[in-house]
C-alpha cells in the first residue's frame, strides 16, 4: 500500500451538515447548522463517479450531520444525477425513518445503517438538542424497517469497552434484527476531545469477547472482526499481498458545499494555520477524478503519507492496518506524521489481538 489510488472505491456525500441529534461524543463541527448540497455538487461528483461505475460495483455514502435531515424530496434531487449502476447507502440515526422513508429506501435500493449503541441504557449520550433520550424515536425508525422487511446495518461506538459490554451489545443486536455490526471504541476526534485511553487487557478483552459471542450464533457479520479473519488467514496462506490493495483508497468526502478532503471524512470542516481547510478542490470547479488523480500533492496529505513510511518500518502490525487513519493522527497528535494513536491501539491492535486471543483459548487440544 504505497500511495493514494486514482480511483476511490466509494465516495462520502454531505446532503446536510445538520443533524437533529447532539450526541455528546459526535466529531462533526457543523451540526447545529443546516447547510444543504446544492444538486449541482451532486452533478458534478456524479460525471466522475459514471466513469469509474463502467468498471464495476460503485457505492455513494450519504454521510451527514444526518442525511434524512435534508427530506426526501432533497435527498432524492441529489441522487437523481447518479446511474443505475451506483448503490446508495446512507448512515442515519433512525430517528426521522417512517414508513414514507422506508418506501424511498425502497425505492431507491437504498442501504441503511443505523447508528445505535445497544440497550437503552448505553444510549444515554445519544440526545436530542433538547437534551432528551432518543432512543425510543431510534427503535420506532427500526421498528419501520423491519415492518416494511428492509435489511439494515448498525454501528455502534463504545465508550466502555469492560467485561460483558461485548456480548451485551451483540445479544442486543441479534434482537434488533440487524444484518452486519460495525463497532467503534470512541474516538478523539473533530469537536469530541474526549480522552479514548483504555487499558490494553480489558479492549483486548472485549474484542475476544464480541467474537465468542459471535461464534456461539454467527447470525450478523461483524465488520472488524471477519476482516481480522481474512487477514489472519491471508497471512497464514501466504496471500496477504492478494488481499491488500496497492494503493490507500482516497475514500473523498464530499462536502455540502463540493469541496474534497480525501482519506478522512472528519477533516471536513476544520482548518488549521498550517494546512488550511484539508481539502484537495472543488467539484464546482474542478472534476474529482482530477482532483484525486493530484490528491497527493496537498500538502497534509504528503505528511501523511511520511507517516504511513514511518509505521511501515516500525511497527509489527502495519499489514494489518495499513498505517490508520489522517483524522486520527491529527487529532490525537497534532500532526499526520506520527505512528502510534490510541484509535490504532483500541481499533486496530488490540482487535487482532483479541482475535488471536480468542483463537488460541479455543484452539482443539493438540492442534
Amino acid at each position: 500500500m504505497r500511495g493514494l489510488a486514482t480511483v476511490p472505491s466509494y465516495v462520502v456525500m454531505q446532503p446536510t451538515t445538520l443533524c437533529n441529534l447532539d450526541c455528546a461524543y459526535c466529531y462533526l463541527p457543523q451540526r447545529a447548522l443546516d447547510r444543504r448540497m446544492p444538486v449541482a455538487v451532486a452533478e458534478a461528483v456524479a460525471a466522475s463517479v459514471a466513469r469509474w461505475a463502467t468498471e464495476g460495483r460503485f457505492s455513494v455514502v450519504w454521510h451527514g450531520g444526518e442525511p434524512l435531515a435534508a427530506g426526501r424530496e432533497g435527498l432524492a434531487a441529489l441522487m437523481a444525477p447518479f446511474g443505475p449502476e451506483v448503490e446508495h447507502h446512507v448512515q442515519t440515526n433512525a430517528t426521522l425513518i417512517d414508513d414514507a422513508w422506508c418506501e424511498f429506501f425502497a425505492a431507491h435500493r437504498m442501504r441503511v445503517s443505523v447508528s445505535v449503541d445497544g440497550p437503552r441504557e448505553r444510549n444515554g449520550e445519544r440526545v436530542t438538542r433538547a437534551g432528551r433520550p432518543a432512543y425510543d424515536r431510534i427503535i420506532r425508525g427500526v421498528a419501520a424497517l423491519r415492518r416494511h422487511g428492509l435489511p439494515f446495518s448498525a454501528l455502534a461506538v463504545v465508550n466502555d469497552p469492560s467485561p460483558g459490554r461485548a456480548a451485551e451489545l451483540y445479544d442486543y443486536c441479534l434482537d434488533l434484527g440487524c444484518e452486519v455490526l460495525g463497532v467503534n471504541i470512541e474516538e478523539t476526534e473533530g469537536v469530541n476531545t474526549r480522552d479514548n485511553a483504555h487499558d490494553a487487557a480489558a479492549v483486548t478483552g472485549f474484542w475476544a469477547e464480541l467474537v465468542s459471542a459471535w461464534r456461539r450464533d454467527p447470525r450478523i457479520h461483524l465488520r472488524e472482526v471477519e476482516w481480522s479473519l481474512r487477514y489472519a488467514a491471508a497471512v497464514l496462506d501466504g496471500t496477504v499481498e492478494e488481499l491488500l490493495p496497492g494503493r490507500l483508497d482516497p475514500i473523498p468526502t464530499v462536502a455540502y458545499d463540493g469541496s474534497v478532503v480525501v482519506l478522512s471524512p472528519e477533516l471536513a470542516g476544520f482548518t488549521d494555520p498550517r494546512y488550511g481547510d484539508f481539502t484537495s478542490g472543488n467539484v464546482l470547479a474542478t472534476p474529482l477524478h482530477a482532483i484525486l488523480a493530484d490528491a497527493e500533492r496537498t500538502a497534509w496529505v504528503g505528511e501523511f503519507m511520511a507517516g504511513v513510511e514511518a509505521c511501515r518500518s516500525s511497527c509489527p502490525y502495519f499489514g494489518f492496518c495499513g498505517g490508520g487513519h489522517a483524522a486520527n493522527r491529527y487529532f490525537e497528535l497534532g500532526r499526520f506524521d506520527g505512528t502510534e494513536t490510541e484509535h490504532c491501539r483500541n481499533s486496530k491492535i488490540r482487535l487482532l489481538e483479541g482475535v488471536l486471543e480468542h483463537a488460541r483459548d479455543h484452539q482443539s487440544p493438540g492442534a
